[in-house]
């Protein structure tokens, strides 16, 4: 069944802790957390404090996408902010292969990820140290973008390595999801679904939620 992750970007952040909530009695799989530095991406966003008092509003594991510089230097305070998975860019200036191994380290699950333009086989020397590759749809740092049909063969590149070498690997998606498009990440092989405005634009996400569970072929009917 397909994993969806709403993206706390698009939420009230003044209600930050009852949109947790919202998001986990939606029945929702992960939280998104957008963390933007305002160097590798320009905008901002939050850090490890918020993430920690938000903690307490729920039990939905935090997945961080770190859009930020020398990431290695951060990884054990969204650790002990406490986020389950923390997924890092190809792109980012620094050892990414160092804060993949930190985050491992601590004792959780390690992501990359790369930009529209980057060439999928920047993955390539990470693909056998992670437990998720988090395929960006849309530039890393705004919300509500349009979805760049080309990286559809970059899930499909991932999910044939997953096939031939590690079956139990996480495919993610973020970036312009909503019905149409998720649908076709998952039949390209993506198993989870970061959506933030087509999502939240909801009153109650819950049927939204429950259909796009739906999606794939190994589905609960």
């Amino acid at each position: 069944m397909t994993k969806i992750a709403p993206s706390m970007l698009s939420c009230d952040f003044s209600r930050l802790g009852e949109e947790l909530v919202r998001v986990e009695k939606s029945g929702a799989d992960w939280a998104h957390l957008d963390v933007m530095d305002g160097m590798f991406v320009p905008n901002l966003t939050f850090g490890a404090p918020i993430i920690k008092c938000a903690r307490h509003w729920t039990d939905i594991p935090f997945d961080a996408h770190l859009m930020i510089e020398d990431p290695v230097r951060y990884i054990e305070d969204f650790a002990k902010a406490g986020c389950d998975s923390i997924t890092v860019h190809t792109e980012a200036e620094g050892d990414i292969m160092a804060a993949v191994d930190k985050i491992h380290d601590l004792g959780l699950k390690a992501g990359i990820t790369m930009n529209p333009p980057t060439d999928v086989h920047d993955l390539d020397r990470y693909l056998d140290k992670v437990d998720l590759v988090l395929i960006m749809t849309v530039n890393a740092g705004f919300g509500g973008q349009k979805f760049h049909e080309e990286c559809i063969p970059k899930i499909e590149y991932v999910k044939k390595w997953a096939e031939d070498h590690n079956p139990g690997l996480e495919i993610s998606v973020d970036g312009g999801i909503n019905r149409e498009t998720g649908k076709r990440c998952v039949e390209a092989g993506a198993n989870v679904l970061v959506a933030g405005s087509a999502l939240f634009k909801l009153d109650d996400m819950s049927q939204e939620i429950s259909l796009w569970k739906g999606y794939g072929p190994d589905a609960e009917r």
